[in-house]
Formats: C-alpha cells, structure tokens, sequence
C-alpha cells in the first residue's frame, strides 16, 4: 500500500504538467513555464522527493520545452547569493562544532532569573540571537535539548499542573516562533531573504546589503518578537510570576560542563564576531579604492576559507572536510532552482502576463494592496515552502508593484518578512516541526497561538513596510 501511495505521489507532479498544458487556454512559453512551475509546486507541497532533486527539474525541463538553454539555466546555480548563503552555513557548522551556540543560549537564560516568563523570555532571546547568524532549522535544533532539559528541571516547582502545561507549551512554541522571528533580521538568517536579495540585483540591479537589511529588518523583527511574547506568556498561557528555584543550578552546571573556552572556540568567536562586522560595515569598506571589490558573498566566503586554515586544536584546523557532511547542500540547490523559476517566468512572459490580469487592483491603497500581499503570503506558506514561496512570487511583486501604484520594494520586501511568519502548522517551517516532534504540542495548540498571530504580524509587518519601505530604502 505504501509503495502505491508512493507511486501516485510521484505521478502528481507529471499529471500536473500534463493537465495545465491541456486545460489552460494559453499558448507558447508561458504555458509551458506554467506548467513547470505547477509540477515543482506539487513536489515541494508534498515533499515527494528531498526539496534539492525538486530544484533541479529546471535544468531538465526549461531547455526540453525551449525556454531557456542549459547554459542560461546552470548559471542560475552559481549565482553569489548561493555563496553567500554557503558561507553563512559554513559558519555556523563551526559554531556548532565548538559548542559556542550553547555558551551563549546559557549566558542568556542565566541573566533572565528565575520567573517562569523571564525564563521563557531570555529563552526566546537566545533563540532568536542564535538565528540571525545560522538557519533557523539550526537554531531549533541546538536549543531544543536546552529546552527539554529546562521543563524537566522546573517541573517539581509547579505546584498547578495547568500552570507547568502552559510554561511548557509556551516555552517551545516560543522557541519556534523566535527561530523563524530572529531569521527575519538579517540576509543569512533565513533563506527567503536570500532568494528576494538574489532576485533584486539579476532583476532590478539593486544590491541589498548586508548591513541595509540589518537597518530595515532588525526594528520589525524586535517588534514581532515583543509582541510574540507578550501574546504567547501573558495572553495565550497563563503562569505564576513567582521564582521558580533551582533553575539557576542546571545554568550553572551545565555552563561548569562546559568549562573554560577552548582556544578553538574563542578562534570560532574571533572569526564570528570579525565577520559579522565586516557584514555590518562593508558599504562604508568598500567605497575604500583599495577594498572596491569586498562584498558580502566575498565576506562570507573569506570566513568559511580562515575556517579551514586557522588552528583549533593538536594543530587541526577549527573546521576539516569531514564536517561539511552536515552542510544542507539540498537548500543551496534549491537556491538555484528558485532563481531558475524566477528567471523563466519572466523569460517566458508569465510575469507581465499576471501584470497585465491584475492591473485591475490600481484603484486600492497601496497600504491595502500591501496588506493583501502580507495576509496572503503568511497564510500560503502554512502549507507551502516559504523559500518556494518567495521564489515564485516575489518576481511577480517586482512586476506588479508599479502597476499598482508602488515601487518594487515596497510589495517584494513585505510578502519576503511574511514568508517568516508562518506559526499556525508543524508543517510550515522546519522549526515548528522540530518542537512539534518533541511530543509536548498539539495541533491545535500550535493552531491557536499561530493563527492569532499571523493576523497580527500581517498587521505589523504591512504598516511597517508600508511607512519605512521608502524611507529606508528610497523607494
């Protein structure tokens, strides 16, 4: 039975293609581009192969059906986003290998005290520092046996069952939520950023970087992340404000297991911290005549190489080839068959197509038209990869924009910050499925903390975009 599932699972994609060339009454390449799009977005859907063999279906199928050549569509997976983003993944394998992840979450959670919503706070914090500079998925991942071992230690300190539930609730949705919040702040801390910046400068030649995301993205993303608290540990979960003891036992302890930084760690720190500046200063670099070329794929890709060079221990370097086996490679592919997509859809006319059939929305206010854009993209990506997502549809904003009355940003920029903001199912992004497989969620639990709060983020995110868009950005 399963191998039939299987069978029609595989055949879903194909018998997409094949139906769309069939039913829909255009002609030439849109149609065929359609249709492509179609197939991929079933196979993403309902992940019928791993998310990279997806991404490669381009290289097949836009050169079979004429689109593009082989030669304009293998070019799109060695575009200096890819490694950019390479880079960023790089680094944080090396912070992981170091266990300097786990000395800053426990740092944090030491200065947050002792009061259940302190502790779900500072947890949140640390979370969410942590997924401004690796993947969110990372980010889940590293803090959630620290999670794990927090309610068990707090637990013979509830003295009301219900109140121990909520905090438990609370804390790892709250991790989730603050994994997906923190990625939002800068261009490597989630993949969405990623693919809008690649899509603005083959597009529009516009050259988002690093430390202008920072500028635009740092303020919305605290914003949501206060507002997320606030909802989730004083609206949405009851708790006691008393202490709770002997919380500040297991921080210690495990920070005494940890012992003093290893040389290799505080070399990961340098490498971390000198790279995050270099990221955050590199406009006013480069326009030093001697640094011109410096850029943020190139920052990136001089960290991961010092990995490779700089000692860490017995003369071994911090980072060797054998730990790159825990490289995604899979979202780097799917990096590339996202700028395909794009690329085809406005090759093949698809784009102006859409232009033209939604031309008809101009007489709404541009704050509505960004709030549709908003309110859509974060209830689609509860069933759809948000790197999809935003590789499908922020082309088609770019279009768009100024059809209805605005600049590009101001619609490519909101629907990229909602595809973060999926909160409501395990399945819309990596983090909510990680705390979800801890066992102590439901469904319905996930269903109603995240629908209260993807209709406020719609909110935030739509206004902010809306007033700050053009003035940070003069668009």
């Amino acid at each position: 039975m399963a191998g039939t599932n299987q069978i029609f699972r595989l055949l879903s994609g194909p018998i997409t293609f094949l139906v769309l060339l069939a039913l829909l009454p255009i002609d030439g390449k849109a149609l065929y581009m359609l249709a492509t799009m179609a197939w991929m977005l079933v196979w993403w859907t309902l992940q019928v192969v791993p998310i990279g063999v997806t991404a490669l279906l381009p290289m097949i199928l836009l050169p079979a059906l004429g689109i593009e050549s082989i030669k304009e569509v293998s070019s799109n997976y060695a575009n200096p986003i890819i490694y950019l983003f390479l880079g960023g993944f790089i680094l944080g394998i090396a912070i992981e290998k170091w266990n300097l992840h786990q000395r800053l979450a426990l740092v944090i959670l030491k200065r947050s005290g002792t009061k259940p919503r302190n502790i779900i706070v500072g947890f949140m914090l640390a979370t969410a520092l942590l997924s401004m500079w690796i993947s969110n998925t990372a980010a889940a991942m590293m803090m959630l046996p620290i999670g794990m071992s927090l309610i068990q230690l707090v637990k013979p300190q509830f003295e009301n069952p219900r109140h121990y539930s909520n905090f438990s609730v609370s804390l790892l949705l709250g991790l989730a939520f603050a994994a997906n919040i923190g990625g939002m702040a800068t261009l490597i801390g989630t993949p969405p950023n990623l693919v809008l910046a690649a899509l603005l400068s083959e597009s529009l030649g516009i050259d988002l970087g690093f430390a202008d995301w920072m500028l635009f993205a740092v303020p919305i993303s605290a914003l949501i992340f206060f507002t997320v608290v606030i909802i989730n540990t004083r609206v949405l979960f009851q708790m006691p404000a008393s202490p709770l003891m002997g919380l500040k036992c297991v921080v210690n302890e495990r920070l005494t297991a940890l012992g003093k930084p290893s040389f290799g760690e505080r070399m990961v720190s340098v490498v971390f911290f000198c790279t995050a500046l270099l990221w955050i200063f590199r406009a006013p670099l480069s326009n030093i005549e001697i640094l011109f070329w410096l850029d943020d794929t190139i920052i990136a890709l001089i960290a991961a190489v010092s990995l490779f060079v700089l000692p860490g221990e017995k003369h071994s370097p911090l980072l060797e080839w054998k730990d790159m086996r825990r490289l995604p490679w899979e979202i780097l592919l799917l990096f590339g068959g996202g700028i395909s997509l794009a690329s085809g859809l406005s090759t093949s006319g698809v784009v102006g197509m859409f232009g033209e059939s939604l031309a008809g929305l101009s007489h709404l206010h541009l704050l509505l038209i960004i709030l549709i854009v908003t309110a859509a993209t974060i209830f689609i990506t509860e069933v759809m990869s948000n790197v999809a997502l935003v590789t499908v549809f922020a082309p088609l904003a770019l279009t768009l924009a100024p059809i209805l009355g605005g600049s590009a940003l101001e619609l490519a920029i909101p629907l990229t910050l909602a595809a973060s903001c999926a909160f409501m199912l395990p399945i819309a992004t990596p983090p909510n499925a990680i705390v979800f497989g801890s066992g102590m969620i439901e469904v319905k639990q996930m269903m109603r903390s995240g629908l209260f709060l993807n209709i406020i983020c719609a909110l935030l995110i739509a206004i902010y975009c809306y007033k700050m868009v053009p003035f940070i950005f003069g668009s």
